[in-house]
């Protein structure tokens, strides 16, 4: 058995809020995603907006997004979605 280090490698990345911020996020991969109801619970109770998922295309497919997971743009201008204690586990932000 060998081990391994992951390169150091600076991606860009967005965090779907699940309702706000679709069209950043569809100009940051080039095109309209399809969205999905997530949740309408709060926006039921009269205490927020509905939740939504996006459909994101990645090299395996059509993956989702829920909402606080982070789109994720790969060394090969490929997109795909990440799970926010995963995206903090594994980067950092870089100040320009």
């Amino acid at each position: 058995m060998s081990k391994y280090r992951k390169k150091p490698v600076v991606i860009e990345a967005i965090q779907w809020n699940g309702n706000t911020n679709r069209q950043e996020i569809c100009d940051f991969v080039g095109e309209d995603l399809k969205t999905e109801e997530f949740s309408t619970t709060a926006y039921e109770a009269g205490m927020g907006q509905p939740f939504f998922s996006l459909k994101i295309n990645t090299l395996e497919g059509e993956m989702t997004a829920n909402p606080k997971d982070f789109i994720i743009k790969g060394v090969n201008g490929e997109f795909y979605p990440c799970k926010p204690e995963i995206f903090e586990k594994t980067y950092e932000l870089v100040e320009d």
